[in-house]
């Protein structure tokens, strides 16, 4: 028998959440993110989820390439683009569009000798202060690319640092915007600014191209509830009760018993611990769901298990199913109890884990 946890992931469910993005946007193009392994969901069922969008967007160049193995033959964009010049040879073979926006990366372009021409989308550091040339620099940076042979069709592209915060007090989304549209007037091509929040919450962001990311899994970008946006949870992760404990006041539950009984109490033990992607870092408290009840975890997460208080699921046994996050249990619900997000979450899910698809 296998071991009792599965992560269950609906591919229309994927479809369902890429519709609303379109819908939050009916006059942009779609770039579908689909970095780290498509939030832990999988590339090759993010091509059957996302067929209906205009591209997909990742970081990583061999998984671009996987993408194209298995049959997608719309757009791809690197995020982060190439890192070194060997990766040119990967993004010409395999006809990626890729992100410039460093000067090291200017330079292999331009020494690379390139006969194949290459989308580029130059990204403006337009405050965030992660990738990108700052508005300052920007047409210095355009101009160097429109000199480079190889270099066919320039698209502009910014990340927003608070767009689920429109007035933060240390940049402001209207800020982002001015500087971006300030750098990039009159210059020709697409642009594409917003990303999962900017695409729920802030139309008047939508350009030529919007990138959603989380919103397609069924997380929320921000402190809104992922399902108020009419947005639907693609990955389902359940458990079963596999022991039962009943403890009375004053016993410890779990590594160095933090956690410490007020009164008698039935302990259930789940078939879930950190080494399945399960944040270590969850408190008691984190909730979870019993044969449809909520109750709450207890004592530290373990390798291969977590505790839980069965307390009020007065029919709990073993056997008993447990939803540690997805339908009936929202992910950003358990990742907020733990301090942490629900694209962690998603992304942590182990190779050890039982993955069944919905279609």
């Amino acid at each position: 028998m296998p071991r009792p946890l599965v992560a269950t992931i609906d591919i229309n469910v994927l479809r369902t959440n890429l519709a609303r993005a379109k819908q939050c946007a009916p006059r942009s193009k779609v770039w579908a993110v689909v970095k780290a392994n498509a939030y832990g969901h999988g590339l090759e069922r993010s091509i059957r989820g996302f067929s209906d969008a205009d591209g997909l967007a990742l970081i990583e160049v061999d998984g671009a390439a996987k993408l194209r193995q298995l049959g997608w033959h719309k757009r791809i964009l690197l995020l982060e683009g190439f890192f070194e010049s060997a990766d040119l040879t990967t993004i010409v073979e395999n006809n990626l569009d890729t992100v410039v926006h460093c000067n090291e990366q200017l330079a292999m372009l331009e020494k690379a000798g390139l006969t194949t021409k290459i989308d580029v989308h130059l990204k403006m550091n337009s405050g965030m202060n992660r990738l990108g040339f700052t508005p300052q620099n920007y047409r210095a940076a355009y101009e160097r690319l429109r000199a480079i042979p190889a270099v066919s069709d320039i698209s502009f592209v910014t990340h927003f640092a608070n767009a689920d915060d429109p007035g933060n007090a240390g940049l402001s989304l209207s800020e982002q915007l001015r500087r971006f549209y300030a750098a990039t007037d009159g210059l020709p091509g697409e642009r594409c600014l917003s990303n999962s929040a900017a695409d729920l919450m802030h139309p008047e962001c939508a350009a030529d191209w919007v990138r959603p990311g989380v919103m397609l899994y069924g997380g929320s970008p921000g402190d809104m509830k992922a399902e108020s946006f009419g947005l639907l949870p693609a990955m389902t992760l359940t458990s079963e009760i596999i022991g039962i404990q009943h403890i009375v006041a004053g016993d410890a539950v779990g590594y160095g018993s933090t956690f410490i009984a007020d009164k008698a109490m039935t302990i259930g033990v789940v078939a879930c611990g950190y080494a399945d992607g399960y944040p270590r870092h969850a408190p008691s408290g984190t909730p979870v769901v019993v044969d449809g009840v909520k109750t709450r975890m207890v004592g530290r997460v373990s390798m291969d298990m977590i505790t839980v208080d069965l307390t009020p699921v007065s029919n709990a046994h073993v056997g008993s199913k447990v939803t540690l996050w997805g339908n009936g249990l929202p992910i950003d619900e358990v990742a907020n109890a733990a301090g942490t997000v629900g694209y962690e979450l998603m992304c942590a899910i182990a190779p050890r884990v039982q993955i069944v698809e919905l279609n």
